[in-house]
């Protein structure tokens, strides 16, 4: 297969019907690849804007830089031209560089120069050099992608990084167009790695998943199929780093059908969420737009970002993922009474499930559908069991649905140990198998057959979930834990994070939100529950950080309130309650909490 000037491109923008089969699961045309799908773009709708990015770095008000599908290819070409002078078709490129247009356009050559993408960031993000070093050490690229802002900085880490080979760097917006013209069409099969997507690192080190270029075509339609996207006057608007699974899949889906996405920087996002909430509502008076982002995001534009006028923002038309994590309630209903006056659709909010390691959709709620919530016994779930009660039960533990698993997926819950697939309403290990799962880790065998060569063992006859699932094929073990309930697939968190004392699992997040409802001393959020070990039994600790304006309170008060709701109910006793200043629990590159860092970090006494 070819993507190149022999490749007819002339038929129009990609049609969805083109890439189903006969029982309209996704079967993906051998010609389709992100590169081909830019290509229509440019021969049908050149002018028409790609991207968008708001730039806030010079104050309030935003710069705003765009790119249109023609100017998008020169820019590919050109510094492909440049790479392809230092990389050979399946070497490395790290992406190192601010988020914005020169982002978008050095991981789209990356691809166009057949080289394999390392999407990574520049050393200005504070707290992750480690992370950082870690990647680059992996994924050994040949080149390094920046700008002539972060060259410098880039040239100094790499002074500093154990390579075995110094990377060349080149300044994206220090190419020239015109050498677009030298630019030598390169052979992309479908099955062939598009790029590297190194893992948050919430429960270990980061490890860089190898997505193909059929992977990410396959997950794009599932999530535009899943959400009903197919509108093509929808709009993404994002601040989602541009190296996570979730923000490039908002660069990804315009590519499919010609439309565009509007961009800023996470900092810009974090400083004055007001920013996101402006630039959504600009979108929602034009046409849909959609968006994604995890707990804390919604739950911090609640606290920061409501605007003063409901006359001045529209949300209509805005479709809001909510996903990498467990999906919280009260995120959910703390942003729906803020902005229930803005116009938010009942139906706006999506609880969405994903990994890197599934390139990144896996399900969500039908498009039509409402956030639903089922009340589950906390003693039950613990022994594994999904056993609904009433909602205002002192036991009740409420679970967030995530809908319906994506077309053309195959997604079981499995007992670990046995590897048997379990009946619905029992907890176990989520597997998956479909074309969008990654190829294995980069470098690393040992963990990709384990994590990625999972067989069942056996399925089960009455009414198991793995019917037209190939079942001589491996699976993807998730390592994520959850059940089935009336059709509908629930995620209750991650093996690596249960807190085990005596012999019984708890959730942490379940942990962490009684702890932020005992006392207003702490933040909702920024909360970490885990265990260290003891004699006999492992002791229970939680971190948690100070809420906003209580730095000078006494947190004796806090602390014994903590103990007491935890024991009452969850019947643990908390060997440890630390009360710590705002920023000093670790957080993945994507916002998450790192438990397992959190808890290392206790560990080598860094909390006091």
């Amino acid at each position: 297969m070819r993507d190149g000037a022999d490749h007819d491109i002339g038929v129009g923008l990609l049609q969805i019907e083109d890439c189903l089969d006969a029982d309209g699961g996704i079967a993906l045309p051998p010609d389709v690849t992100l590169i081909s799908l830019i290509q229509r773009n440019i021969a049908n709708v050149a002018d028409a804007v790609a991207y968008r990015f708001l730039d806030y770095a010079g104050g309030a008000g935003p710069v705003v830089d765009e790119i249109t599908w023609r100017a998008l290819g020169v820019r590919m070409q050109a510094v492909g031209h440049h790479l392809q002078s230092v990389a050979a078709r399946g070497e490395r490129v790290a992406i190192m560089a601010p988020q914005g247009l020169d982002y978008i356009a050095g991981f789209f050559a990356a691809l166009n120069a057949g080289t394999i993408a390392v999407p990574l960031f520049a050393p200005e993000l504070p707290g992750h050099a480690e992370r950082l070093d870690t990647a680059l050490r992996d994924a050994r690229p040949t080149a390094v992608l920046t700008t002539s802002r972060a060259r410098e900085a880039i040239e100094s880490f790499l002074d500093g990084t154990a390579l075995p080979e110094r990377p060349a760097v080149i300044a994206i917006d220090e190419v020239p167009d015109a050498a677009a013209a030298d630019f030598q069409p390169t052979l992309i099969d479908v099955d062939d790695v598009s790029h590297l997507q190194y893992t948050g690192g919430a429960t270990r080190a980061p490890v860089g998943v190898e997505i193909t270029h059929r992977a990410v075509g396959t997950n794009l339609l599932q999530m535009i199929l899943s959400i009903d996207l197919l509108d093509r006057n929808t709009h993404g608007v994002s601040w989602l780093p541009l190296y996570h699974d979730m923000g490039l899949s908002m660069i990804g889906f315009p590519a499919v059908y010609g439309g565009h996405s509007t961009l800023m920087a996470p900092t810009a996002f974090i400083r004055r969420p007001l920013r996101w909430i402006e630039a959504l509502s600009a979108g929602s008076r034009i046409g849909r737009v959609v968006t994604a982002a995890p707990n804390f995001a919604y739950e911090w534009t609640a606290q920061r970002g409501v605007p003063r006028d409901p006359a001045d923002v529209d949300l209509s038309n805005v479709v809001m993922i909510i996903g990498s994590e467990p999906v919280s309630i009260s995120a959910i209903d703390t942003f729906r009474a803020a902005f229930a006056p803005f116009g938010l659709s009942p139906s706006a909010f999506k609880p969405s499930y994903g990994l890197a390691e599934a390139t990144l959709f896996v399900a969500t709620i039908d498009p039509g559908a409402e956030v639903s919530v089922v009340a589950l016994d906390r003693g039950r779930l613990s022994e594994g069991r999904a056993e609904p009660v009433a909602a205002g039960d002192p036991a009740a533990l409420p679970v967030v649905s995530c809908g319906h698993v994506a077309r053309s997926l195959s997604c079981v819950i499995v007992d670990p140990s046995s590897r048997t697939e379990l009946a619905d309403g029992l907890v176990g290990e989520i597997w998956l198998q479909g074309d969008n799962v990654g190829r294995g880790y980069w470098g690393r065998s040992g963990e990709t057959e384990h994590t990625f060569g999972g067989r069942l063992a056996a399925t089960n006859e009455a009414g198991g979930h793995a019917s037209g699932a190939a079942l001589d094929r491996t699976w993807l073990r998730t390592g994520d834990l959850g059940f089935y309930l009336e059709g509908e697939l629930y995620v209750v968190g991650r093996l690596a994070d249960l807190v085990i004392v005596a012999g019984r699992s708890h959730y942490p997040h379940d942990i962490e939100a009684t702890a932020a409802s005992a006392s207003p001393l702490v933040r909702r959020g920024y909360i970490a529950a885990f265990t260290v070990p003891g004699e006999p039994l492992e002791r229970l600790v939680i971190v948690a950080e100070r809420a906003t304006g209580t730095a000078r309170a006494d947190p004796v008060a806090a602390v014994a309130e903590i103990r007491t709701a935890v024991e009452d109910r969850h019947g643990l006793s908390v060997a440890d309650v630390r009360v710590v200043p705002a920023g000093s629990i670790p957080r993945t590159t994507s916002g998450k909490l790192a438990r397992l860092a959190c808890r290392d970090a206790y560990v080598a006494g860094a909390f006091g």
